[in-house]
């Protein structure tokens, strides 16, 4: 009998649901304070829950994104449940699918709230949120690397050197993103950019253009999870975890020192062989790719780490595939965290569903059964890969 695989299909995601993210940040620009955190996820959890067709009682698990009390969103919500917790985006997911598979719970709230733009929330510099105890990089602060976009600048630079990348190159990414979001009507930035608008943006922190940081926005997700036998029931085409993996290098993993020493190519090895030898598909078999995208290089790094292209060959994927609108290896086709929404990788989420799921209109994938979200941040090589 063959062994079983950990976290192979034993839950689905059933329903999805987001706050209206362009208009929250209309609002907030205008001045205005639509919500706290827990509103943002409370509009997104309603959504979530008219989309599964269920009620809230069916409800016997939850999560609470890092932003948040645990305790407090049940509280908001109304939710009495047997099983719980926090996590960030993918934290969340393995966190659900574990509960599940071990009969812990069997319907999961999977809820993310954020007031950063209107709070004025702080991601470097001696205010940075979590100061020390979260952000090691405030250590760094006498020589100049205050924020993790300093941190990030130096990893492009040793990167684009390593790899004889020209800015020209790595532009490619955040125009191929943009160019998904101008079809997304939920994206915040939706004017296409050209390779020589990104060239003449401002520097934030060379070689860091303006159009390679991810957006600061207020926002909520939600996603509902259930055991697959009652997914089948739930849902006309539930988007099944198909398997889960992890690798982690914690050893000065939050100043960077594995991206900026080894770009993660072999934490990201050891998670590619996990995943892939797990579903028996590999990279070709992928349909679409969504990566976490702080900022623009998280992009070619993954894509070169879990075998889309080889190192060194970006350029080559981007020319002769595409990874924008058209292309043969679509990636973030929602426009990602730097063009339609900065939600810490839960916008990831709910793009990759509507896209298994094929309601993505003018942006949608053909024939899209397959898909596989990377997470590389703070030392941790993360990935799920999600199928119909």
């Amino acid at each position: 009998m063959a062994a079983k695989i950990p976290l192979h299909r034993s839950a689905a995601v059933v329903g999805i649901g987001h706050s209206d993210w362009r208009q929250d940040w209309n609002r907030v620009r205008q001045g205005e304070v639509p919500f706290d955190s827990y509103g943002y996820a409370t509009v997104a959890f309603q959504r979530a829950l008219q989309d599964a067709k269920i009620n809230a009682q069916e409800i016997d698990g939850l999560i609470s994104g890092q932003s948040t009390s645990y305790e407090r969103m049940g509280e908001v919500l109304g939710l009495n449940v047997r099983w719980g917790g926090l996590g960030n985006a993918v934290m969340a997911i393995s966190q659900a699918v574990m509960a599940i598979e071990t009969g812990m719970a069997e319907v999961v709230a999977l809820i993310y709230g954020n007031n950063q733009r209107s709070a004025k929330v702080q991601y470097g510099g001696e205010k940075a949120i979590g100061g020390e105890s979260v952000l090691s990089y405030v250590y760094h602060a006498p020589w100049g690397m205050t924020s993790q976009g300093s941190l990030y600048a130096m990893l492009q630079r040793r990167y684009a050197q390593e790899r004889g990348y020209t800015e020209s190159d790595l532009g490619q990414v955040a125009v191929s993103q943009r160019a998904w979001a101008s079809k997304n009507p939920h994206a915040i930035q939706q004017k296409p950019i050209t390779i020589e608008d990104y060239l003449a943006s401002n520097y934030v922190c060379e070689p860091l253009h303006l159009f390679d940081y991810c957006l600061i926005n207020d926002g909520g997700v939600a996603l509902i999870l259930a055991e697959s036998n009652r997914a089948r029931h739930m849902c006309d085409k539930p988007v099944y975890i198909e398997t889960i993996a992890r690798y982690d290098y914690n050893q000065n993993g939050t100043s960077l020192r594995p991206q900026l020493e080894t770009f993660y190519t072999h934490a990201q090895e050891k998670v590619a062989d996990r995943i892939f030898n797990a579903t028996g598909w590999g990279p070709e078999d992928m349909d679409l790719v969504q990566i976490y995208d702080s900022f623009a290089v998280h992009i070619p790094l993954a894509l070169e780490g879990y075998g889309y292209c080889k190192p060194g060959e970006f350029p080559k994927l981007c020319k002769e595939q595409g990874i924008g609108p058209g292309g043969k290896r679509p990636v973030n086709t929602s426009g990602g965290h730097l063009s339609e929404s900065y939600m810490q990788g839960w916008n990831h989420q709910i793009e990759m569903i509507r896209q298994l799921r094929g309601t993505c209109g003018n942006r949608q994938i053909e024939k899209c059964n397959r898909g596989h979200y990377s997470s590389d941040i703070f030392g941790k090589a993360f990935s799920i890969i999600y199928g119909c």
